[in-house]
């Protein structure tokens, strides 16, 4: 698993823009910024429809405000699923990013398989990067939900 004071791994996260498909490449993405991420288990799903997402929308503002450049949502979801959540959720100032075949999240080491519920999926995580370079790692325990909470992420800024 990724550890504080690694840089994030190569690998290509995809976005679905009103100008069609962007493929980002994360050394790009992530270089010369401060960057807190936030990784769900899938779009839709309770917890992360219910909390996790909601959490960073509303404090969206007050985590730019501590010099953040760009707030990401990760889920191993197709881009469409991603854009379709992000709409539904009100989510306009973060970047909601397809890991579509779990590359970027196997490469971190945070994936988990959750067998024929949905196969394999991200871990519960926040993380914050600077300059392609994870500062903080938070990963949730099975079925918890506190470590990777919008509120717990601002504390760390």
């Amino acid at each position: 698993m990724i550890e504080q004071g690694q840089a994030l791994p190569q690998a290509t996260l995809s976005e679905l823009t009103a100008d069609g498909m962007v493929n980002h490449q994360v050394e790009e993405l992530f270089a010369n910024k401060k960057v807190v991420l936030f990784a769900v288990p899938g779009a839709f799903t309770p917890t992360c429809s219910e909390s996790h997402l909601p959490g960073f929308v509303t404090l969206a503002d007050k985590i730019k405000d501590k010099g953040v450049d760009l707030i990401v949502c990760v889920s191993v979801n197709d881009a469409f699923v991603m854009k379709a959540w992000g709409e539904s959720q009100n989510a306009s100032h973060i970047a909601m990013l397809a890991d579509g075949d779990a590359s970027f999240t196997r490469a971190l080491g945070l994936e988990m398989d959750t067998q024929s519920f949905g196969g394999v999926r991200s871990q519960r995580y926040a993380m914050i990067i600077d300059n392609g370079v994870v500062s903080k790692l938070n990963v949730e325990a099975p079925k918890e939900f506190e470590a990777s909470k919008a509120e717990t992420i601002l504390e760390s800024l």
